[in-house]
């Protein structure tokens, strides 16, 4: 039963948002309300309405009426959402045409509004790619347009601003919102994105193991709690502005909905339980503004539920001036990597200075420590993860050097390194599930990034308890294991060969905060026991603040702006930092939104001359226009920046 006893209601013009790990329900919930369930499953109990009408009996037929005109849907994996041997335009105008009868001229001037205002670069060029032209980001951009093309009345929106950065994230919340207060429009916002559900909606509803455990308005969810588990997952959350040691974390992992517990499902991870909470499951019972299905508020049971509790530190503070004494570990120096994008036809006619050149890369700079985490920061295409393939050997630079150990006998070289240090170099890879074959057994998995002299049944299990996990968890496969378990492996795979330097791309990005928690921790931990050093990639800046001791800004290919971690979230220097942060969502602050950047990213093909950012920057001048601004230092952050050098900022 994986939705049991589920009751909500969402009005017109309200978001309500529905949190939780996953596998609690969410989107099974979702897919139900729109009549998706795959066979199967099917809906064997209660009824859905809409707008008073009873839809869950509606033939497929009748369905395909509602489906897009009256209900539309973003769904959380933009690659399956869109057809791959369409355009994105042709994908976009036909929904048009369907459900809003419009000319086909008319239906691409809509296509083309709602690709801009979802902040696609150069739509006008764009409309006619195909999906796998998009990054990640801008394919959920593209999905979002799709389902609020015939402008329905309710949007059943599953994780929309996932594979997004904060600026752009900032852009579609604020699109959605406008739906809701201008058109009436609802959503049901599903997402484990706190700061979302902070500045978006209206009523939370928490769900766990198929049921709602809690349901209430979001200022109460947030800062008021009762539910144990929803202590959990808000004392789970990293902050820019508060320092913890280590993240609040829920021990253990949801049950399979085949095996759910007696009584009630969070029992066996809850600390506060008692010997009803093993024999009843406990329904909802108003609790202030609030609905919470929890013992620990019966009448029978009086008494003080649990709070938000976090404990501050001085840890990285600490870890900062340790890593600044150490040797350099890894040296990037004047990096370039060019790709080119022409079509084939075109290759064959025209000489290279003619071709479409994307400079992913351009003249990059940056010393990374030994035992420090390294953070790098940056909106999607900025080029981050060109960086970390670049650095681990995957691409070849076009131009500059990647040196690792700079300081020793002259180091080593990319090429150098493959051969000599390859095991002292790993990476681990944003989607834990698509980075293991699934048809090895998890010790086969390790086994292989262990060097063939030290294979072993006793190192398998050592790795394994290492990123805590069982000795008996090496003979399962990838399947059998949650999203936070399989980010484990990846880990624990990564440490086969001992070594000293990690490159994390957006490792956390695909986990609940609940389970995000536990891998930061467990990083943390290793990088203090093994003496490791990472280079850590995301577009979290929370989460970046919590485990890194020093940041970079990244900015179309380059470097704007790098310093320890409390210097630049405390007083960051260059415009596009400040507005990066004030992108960031703000828990403390309910329903205040963020104001989205101005402009767009430029068109990687046609990148603006002088200063990448001048056509977004509100301190721009002539000089922006024509020169590029070297890097300078300025009270310990180095910026590049000549709005900062003149003191115009």
């Amino acid at each position: 039963m994986a939705v049991d006893n589920v009751s909500m209601q969402i009005d017109r013009g309200e978001v309500l948002g529905v949190v939780g790990e996953s596998g609690a329900g969410k989107s099974m919930t979702g897919a139900a309300i729109i009549g998706l369930l795959e066979a199967p499953g099917r809906i064997a109990e209660g009824e859905i309405l809409f707008e008073g009408q009873r839809i869950d009996t509606l033939s497929d037929d009748e369905l395909r009426v509602i489906r897009g005109r009256q209900i539309g849907a973003i769904f959380q994996d933009p690659l399956t959402s869109l057809n791959p041997l369409h355009t994105v335009g042709r994908q976009i105008i036909d929904t048009i045409v369907t459900h809003l009868k419009l000319s086909q001229r008319q239906a691409r001037a809509r296509a083309l509004e709602l690709l801009q205002e979802v902040g696609i670069p150069a739509a006008k060029e764009r409309i006619d790619h195909y999906p796998h032209q998009f990054s990640g980001g801008m394919r959920q951009r593209v999905v979002i347009a799709l389902a609020l093309c015939a402008d329905p009345k309710l949007i059943i929106a599953d994780e929309p601003t996932t594979a997004l950065d904060v600026s752009i994230q900032a852009q579609i919340i604020a699109l959605l919102r406008k739906l809701c207060d201008e058109h009436g429009t609802a959503i049901m916002l599903i997402t484990h994105d706190m700061g979302v559900i902070a500045e978006t909606a209206d009523r939370v509803a928490v769900m766990y193991a198929g049921r709602v455990g809690e349901i209430g308005p979001v200022a109460d969810i947030i800062h008021k709690p009762k539910l144990p588990y929803t202590v959990g997952l808000m004392g789970s959350i990293p902050s820019i502005t508060t320092e913890v040691d280590e993240l609040a974390q829920i021990d253990g992992a949801m049950p399979r909905l085949n095996a759910v517990p007696p009584g009630c499902r969070f029992h066996p991870r809850c600390a506060h339980a008692f010997e009803r909470c093993h024999i009843d499951l406990p329904e909802l019972i108003k609790a202030g503004s609030s609905e919470v299905a929890c013992w620990l508020y019966d009448e029978k049971k009086p008494g003080k539920g649990p709070s938000v509790s976090r404990k501050e530190t001085a840890r990285k503070k600490k870890a900062s001036a340790k890593a600044a004494e150490a040797l350099p570990l890894v040296k990037v120096d004047g990096l370039k990597q060019y790709f080119d994008v022409s079509p084939p036809w075109l290759t064959r006619v025209l000489e290279r200075s003619g071709r479409q050149i994307v400079k992913a890369v351009d003249d990059l700079e940056f010393t990374i420590n030994r035992g420090e985490t390294f953070g790098l920061v940056g909106e999607s295409g900025c080029g981050k993860s060109t960086v970390a393939r670049a650095i681990v050997g995957l691409y070849t630079p076009t131009a500059g050097t990647i040196t690792y150990m700079p300081g020793e006998n002259g180091g080593a070289t990319a090429k150098e390194r493959v051969a000599e240090f390859d095991d002292k170099i790993q990476m681990i890879f944003q989607d834990p599930h698509a980075s293991l074959n699934p048809r090895w057994k998890v010790a086969d998995v390790i086994s292989e990034s262990i060097p063939e002299d030290r294979v072993s049944a006793d190192r398998v299990a050592e790795l394994l308890r290492q990123v805590g996990l069982a000795d008996a968890d090496g003979e399962k496969y990838p399947h059998e294991f949650s999203g936070g378990q399989r980010q484990r492996i990846s880990i624990a795979r990564a440490l086969g060969g001992e070594p000293e330097f990690l490159i994390c791309d957006e490792p956390t990005s695909a986990l609940d905060v609940s389970v995000q928690a536990q891998i930061l921790n467990l990083m943390v931990d290793l990088q203090r026991r093994l003496g490791l050093t990472y280079l850590f990639i995301s577009h979290d800046l929370a989460v970046v603040h919590h485990i890194s001791t020093r940041v970079g800004v990244m900015y179309l290919g380059r470097l704007v702006e790098w310093a320890e971690t409390e210097r630049l979230f405390a007083n960051p220097q260059h415009p596009y930092t400040r507005l990066l942060l004030q992108s960031v969502p703000d828990l403390s602050k309910i329903g205040m939104r963020r104001a989205p950047m101005a402009g767009e990213v430029p068109n990687p093909l046609d990148p603006p001359s002088g200063c990448a950012f001048h056509p977004r920057c509100p301190f721009v001048q002539d000089r922006c226009l024509s020169e590029r601004p070297m890097s300078i230092e300025v009270d310990g952050t180095h910026v590049a920046c000549h709005a900062v050098e003149e003191g115009r900022v």
